[in-house]
């Protein structure tokens, strides 16, 4: 779908979204939250910019496994069951989306963001050691949990990476570097699925998601390496000014 064709300058500036975007999107999650209005305020209608938003939130984390896999830091069996189980919640929450009107959860998504930063900055204090995340019961809720967040991912995305970094440090107790790892590749593999669904609806604009999977692909890359470099201090520390600032663009922007 190219009925909404775009210019250079606004080729250039979406691009440009998409580097910011794909960065918050691996170290922290809400890159959504800026491409998403961005494309509707080029002229996107909102169901169509949903769907094209896939396509380099896609690119981008291919772009983020590559880098986190280079550092040794991916639980590729964990991720890979995770992933699974949300493929099917993403199959329904895309099928919704393809017909969504308005933002009425804008309002609701940021107060969310706000209680997901609040508890990822408490997470070395809620941790319960000497559990094995990735066998057993503990295993199982994860799958559970996934599927819901599949569905919330495939439905809308913005805001996904708090609720799975959330998730992730209550089941994983791990570095944040590595959840960030998971994180990605769980992305990856329910967006695959969500964006066959969208192809088959043709509600995807190629020119804008191309362009802003060029960004979004530097974007992640850079993300990938700064969550290795930097730590948890200075993930976390940025990740709440991100919900911050997000939650009160969230709360105005109509």
């Amino acid at each position: 779908m190219n009925d909404y064709p775009l210019d250079l300058y606004s080729s250039l500036l979406l691009a440009i979204i998409g580097v910011v975007a794909g960065f918050l999107n691996v170290v922290a999650g809400g890159g959504s939250l800026i491409t998403l209005p961005v494309m509707i305020f080029m002229g996107l209608p909102p169901n169509i910019a949903n769907a094209t938003n896939r396509i380099a939130i896609l690119w981008q984390n291919v772009f983020a496994i590559a880098k986190f896999k280079k550092a040794g830091v991916i639980d590729s069996k964990y991720s890979l069951y995770l992933g699974l189980a949300a493929v099917p919640g993403a199959l329904l929450g895309g099928w919704l989306a393809v017909d969504i009107k308005g933002e009425v959860f804008t309002k609701i998504l940021s107060v969310v963001m706000l209680v997901v930063g609040a508890l990822i900055l408490l997470g070395s204090s809620l941790k319960q050691k000497g559990r094995s995340y990735n066998q057993g019961k503990d295993l199982w809720i994860g799958v559970l949990l996934f599927f819901f967040i599949g569905v919330y991912g495939g439905f809308i995305h913005a805001g996904v990476g708090f609720i799975i970094i959330l998730v992730l440090d209550r089941l994983m107790q791990a570095p944040l570097a590595k959840i960030n790892s998971v994180k990605v590749i769980v992305a990856f593999i329910y967006t695959l699925a969500v964006v066959m669904l969208f192809l088959f609806k043709n509600v995807i604009n190629w020119q804008y998601g191309l362009t802003l999977a060029i960004g979004t692909s530097i974007g992640g890359w850079l993300g990938s390496y700064f969550s290795i470099k930097k730590g948890d201090k200075w993930i976390k520390v940025l990740l709440f000014f991100t919900i911050i600032a997000l939650s009160v663009k969230l709360w105005f922007y109509n």
